[in-house]
């Protein structure tokens, strides 16, 4: 049984000593990634391996590896002691946190990293030739949706998650499917690499007004907020839509853009694609998910829906 307050580690030899020793006793070992500034989103993933395994691991590190250099680090949102009595207060509590310091060798003495004007870590700089070089891909569920404007991302993502199941060593792991693009490169990371590792898909965490939760709400203004709640109004427009029998994929896209602009918000991006191999379909003949990518104000926010038409009709 989990004590109410978890232990607290940073150092990889004791944090992988800790799994190994759990392991010897039979149990069964959950473990949540996240990067800290905890919302009843993640606690809730926390709670879906708590129902699944014996022990859960919750790590809270901000990957620079996902940073471009022109993405400001240093200010994203960190609250540590706040996620740790979040993570208290759940049933069943948490029985390890994962806080390193630094998982990246930067090339310099003191094994921090290096950070240049503006905030972004000099891991993501290939120009300097120093430090870390060794790179996990998933090179076509990575170049499409959020990886086109963010070409850099789910390469610092597939290789801090590898670095970490290699530290935690989890029996199961579990991703929101809000990240869906995430959610999915991370599966067939571990299917191509043969991590001994169950990955989860939980459901998306919403508010009562249907917003998916995120972080980076808390930086929207109040009218950007009510704004953005026409992302999931759209959605269910164009999956109920899609249940009347509008298949065409054009037909359903601009409903929903049309719908978000009107709102206020900028596109970033308006896909529906197949649900295993991401990639973009014209009509709908099998699962799909519809994922949106939109700008409100100065907050990029992602959401999506899975489409399960049946097609025996």
């Amino acid at each position: 049984m989990a004590s109410t307050t978890p232990k607290l580690i940073s150092d990889k030899n004791e944090m992988r000593n800790w799994s190994r020793s759990m392991r010897a006793q039979g149990k069964l070992i959950g473990f949540v990634p996240t990067m800290g500034f905890l919302h009843m989103g993640h606690l809730s993933l926390v709670s879906q391996a708590r129902s699944l395994c014996d022990v859960v691991a919750v790590s809270i590190y901000v990957n620079p590896g996902q940073f471009a250099p022109s993405e400001d680090l240093s200010t994203y949102p960190s609250d540590f002691h706040g996620d740790l009595r979040k993570l208290a207060s759940l049933p069943g509590g948490v029985d390890v946190v994962f806080h390193p310091h630094n998982l990246y060798d930067y090339g310099n003495n003191s094994g921090d990293a290096v950070v240049e004007e503006g905030g972004a870590a000099a891991s993501c700089l290939e120009s300097l030739g120093l430090g870390h070089e060794s790179w996990v891909r998933v090179e076509k569920l990575e170049v499409g949706l959020c990886g086109k404007s963010r070409p850099h991302f789910f390469r610092g993502v597939a290789t801090v998650v590898t670095k970490l199941f290699n530290i935690v060593e989890p029996d199961v792991a579990v991703f929101g499917k809000k990240d869906y693009q995430q959610w999915r490169v991370i599966q067939r990371m571990v299917r191509d690499l043969d991590f001994s590792i169950k990955v989860i898909g939980a459901e998306i965490a919403r508010e009562n007004d249907g917003l998916a939760m995120s972080s980076r709400n808390v930086r929207l203004s109040p009218e950007e907020r009510e704004k953005a709640l026409s992302i999931n109004k759209s959605l269910l427009k164009a999956k109920s839509a899609a249940e009347d029998g509008q298949v065409h994929c054009d037909k359903l896209k601009n409903l929903v853009i049309q719908c978000i602009t009107d709102a206020g918000g900028r596109i970033d991006y308006a896909e529906i694609v197949d649900q295993n191999n991401l990639r973009p379909v014209e009509q709908i003949k099998g699962p799909v998910v519809f994922c949106i990518a939109a700008w409100f104000g100065k907050v990029r926010l992602i959401d999506n829906m899975e489409i399960n038409l049946s097609m025996d009709d």
